[in-house]
């Protein structure tokens, strides 16, 4: 596959991930405002609209190749630290609930190894940093 072809790709499947996210975090405040709360965050609505913002915004610059290289690295710390918050050491004993979120850690892991690559690689030909020069 063509480096261009794979890396549109790549922005594609990631930012599929983040905007939606990011839009049903902002579209249902309350309800991420618990999750947060539930985690321990304080001031749990503004921590809800930061992530949903945040998510939102940086999942359309990497769909539309625009600072691909910070935000990249942006979304590679968040979406490990979103692995360890949410995550690391969570299930209450219960062996499925457990292995349920120790897999969820290592996705979050790959996802943020995936937005490494991303940002040594840079967003390819078929980007707004590619245009800009």
């Amino acid at each position: 596959m063509p480096t261009n072809i794979a890396l549109l790709l790549a922005r594609l499947l990631l930012a599929a991930l983040f905007i939606p996210g990011g839009y049903g975090a902002l579209t249902n405040i309350a309800g991420s405002a618990s999750y947060f709360g539930g985690l321990g965050f304080p001031l749990p609505t503004l921590v809800a609209w930061s992530v949903g913002l945040f998510e939102l915004i940086a999942g359309l610059l990497i769909l539309v190749g625009f600072q691909t290289r910070p935000a990249s690295l942006l979304l590679a710390a968040f979406s490990a630290a979103a692995g360890v918050i949410g995550h690391y050491g969570q299930g209450g004993g219960d062996p499925a609930l457990v292995f349920m979120h120790s897999q969820a850690l290592m996705k979050d892991i790959a996802i943020a190894g995936g937005f490494l690559a991303l940002s040594v690689a840079g967003a390819g030909a078929f980007s707004i940093d590619a245009k800009r020069g």
